[in-house]
């Protein structure tokens, strides 16, 4: 299973799944992709008291412990506060500390020139052991 993690933007963002899920569409897999095309959806309260916010943070948490893969995209043009936060959850449970073993389920991170915190998202993979690309093509290649 792949996990499709990273930039939505409040639905401002690239569409990039579009594209990795039709590369992937040949293989025996089970594609979780938390971009939703609800009307109202980029909207919604997000508090404890909104049950389709919390229904949908579960199941992007859930997801992403369960894949095989995470693929993680940073678009250049917006912010992605949200899929900096699942990059960090997830490296420590899917990365290998400096000389540590490596975990067994793997991580890809495309992080293109000009997203605003570049340095930091490949700091972060760097000391995880996580590979970082910098292109479409290139995580499309690694996943």
């Amino acid at each position: 299973s792949v996990f499709l993690a990273g930039s939505i933007d409040m639905g401002t963002a690239l569409e990039w799944q579009k594209r990795l899920i039709s590369t992937l569409l040949p293989y025996p897999l089970t594609i979780l992709n938390p971009r939703r095309h609800d009307p109202g959806v980029w909207t919604m309260g997000q508090s404890l008291d909104n049950p389709v916010f919390v229904e949908q943070v579960e199941w992007e948490l859930d997801g992403m412990e369960r894949a095989d893969v995470i693929a993680m995209y940073f678009w250049p043009g917006g912010k992605a506060p949200v899929s900096l936060l699942e990059l960090g959850l997830a490296a420590r449970a899917r990365g290998s500390v400096e000389g540590g073993e490596a975990r067994r389920k793997k991580m890809v991170v495309c992080c293109p020139e000009g997203f605003w915190r570049r340095g930091n998202v490949q700091l972060v993979c760097r000391r995880f052991g996580i590979l970082c690309v910098d292109t479409l093509e290139e995580l499309e290649e690694e996943v």
